[in-house]
């Protein structure tokens, strides 16, 4: 498989997203199922892998997806990047402890459970009422300590990006970011092509919709299931966003490629510091996500493509605000 750089760490082009095994599709898959994916994945040629603490069924407890990971990629650790991320929230800076204690035993935990004694990318999951400053001063400590080689931030604005970049630069944003999910063009993925600041899209294929296999009568699990409150995946909504599958497809057909890999490698072309991460529970969709790295687009496809997609409405906005 392709590479390409996030900061200073080298990785294949498109990632693996790890959640689906813990947490947020439904019913999860047996341990011995999950472990067998991502082995797989590493077979095929992702060197990418990305969990957080938090992933675990229906965020109950703490650290169900790390162990996962880490059982899995442990007998090749030195040939994967893992990323991970943690939760800070101000109550949880006590009895005049420092930020970095408080991120270092969130980190020392992850490690435990990945099986590591070293995170190669390691995020903030989400602002917490921390002061980021603060933040950026910790993770520069760890990584002068060695226990992490790059950090990052996840669903941030560039000001927020602005302020860290100024205390310790960043290695990547993880934002959500796709076809129907596009605020990380105005400004966030311009500031990092500026300062070699890698961007990881989660959610590039739109929680499926993009794949095309999602209809208005998929019905989506009860329990645990992110896709009841995506908003581009209400019923209203998929048949809105109609014209965005139907120009997919017509892309895949010519290209002999899936729907979904189309919506990655319009991403890859479109940006050379981009690394998307989709996230399956299925040994299949997971490799098929993985070959988006062989379909290239000429410059004029993706011009048609773009200016085509330009020209869609999409129903149903997230934003990286929440």
């Amino acid at each position: 498989m392709k590479t390409r750089k996030i900061g200073e760490l080298t990785v294949s082009e498109v990632g693996m997203g790890c959640m689906a095994f813990s947490h947020g599709y439904g019913k999860i898959p047996n341990e011995g199922y999950s472990i067998e994916a991502i082995r797989n994945a590493y077979g095929h040629g992702c060197t990418f892998f990305d969990t957080a603490e938090i992933y675990s069924p229906g965020l109950s407890g703490t650290g169900h997806n790390e162990r996962i990971v880490g059982k899995a990629l442990h007998d090749v650790r030195e040939h994967v990047v893992l990323a991970t991320k943690l939760f800070l929230e101000r109550p949880q800076i006590r009895n005049g402890d420092s930020v970095y204690y408080a991120v270092r035993q969130h980190l020392e935990a992850s490690m435990e459970r990945l099986q590591t004694d070293m995170v190669d990318l390691y995020y903030l999951h989400r602002m917490g009422g921390v002061p980021i400053e603060e933040v950026a001063e910790a993770m520069g400590l760890l990584m002068e300590d060695g226990l992490i080689r790059g950090w990052g931030l996840s669903q941030v604005d560039v000001d927020v990006i602005d302020r860290a970049q100024q205390i310790t630069p960043l290695t990547a944003i993880q934002n959500i970011y796709s076809m129907v999910e596009r605020d990380m063009e105005a400004e966030v993925i311009p500031y990092c092509l500026e300062h070699h600041i890698g961007v990881v899209p989660f959610s590039p294929i739109a929680s499926g919709l993009l794949s095309g296999k999602i209809t208005t009568k998929t019905k989506f699990e009860r329990y645990d299931d992110v896709r009841n409150w995506v908003p581009q995946l209400s019923r209203a909504n998929i048949v809105g966003n109609q014209p965005i599958i139907d120009l997919l497809k017509e892309f895949a057909d010519k290209k002999h490629a899936t729907s979904a890999q189309i919506s990655l490698a319009w991403m890859l072309h479109k940006y050379s510091n981009v690394v998307p991460i989709p996230g399956s529970k299925n040994k299949g969709r997971i490799i098929e996500n993985l070959d988006a790295s062989e379909v290239e687009l000429t410059e004029e496809e993706f011009q048609s493509l773009e200016e085509r997609l330009n020209q869609c409405r999409v129903y149903g906005h997230r934003g990286f605000s929440r």
